[in-house]
């Protein structure tokens, strides 16, 4: 089976940077889905201080991140990649399932 997010060598490099510049509660990064933005729905990233029953993990060239149960069927086949601009630097989610993103690129609809 196909891991539900594949993480891009960027990506990595950038979670193993924030995370070891933060205090050692934190044990990954957490992924999830929610409603807002343009077109429906937003990606949430935040630091993960334990680990939730229902998270899926998912390690992957030495980060931990853990999607929460309820974005795994809008995050299936995703990769995550990190894009440093000129003017800014982000995460960027490639989701095959999305069938519209707003200009903004804030949001998404699957």
């Amino acid at each position: 089976m196909n891991p539900i997010i594949k993480l891009s060598d960027n990506a990595a490099s950038r979670i193993k940077e924030i995370m070891s510049g933060i205090e050692l509660s934190s044990i990954g990064v957490r992924v999830a889905v929610k409603s807002g933005g343009c077109a429906g729905m937003s990606y949430v990233m935040e630091y993960a201080k334990e680990i939730n029953p229902t998270d899926e993990v998912i390690e992957d060239k030495g980060v931990k991140v853990f999607v929460d149960a309820a974005a795994v069927m809008y995050l299936l086949g995703t990769e995550m990649d990190y894009k440093k601009e000129e003017f800014s630097s982000s995460f960027v989610f490639n989701n095959p399932n999305e069938s519209e993103r707003c200009g903004c690129g804030e949001s998404f609809k699957v």
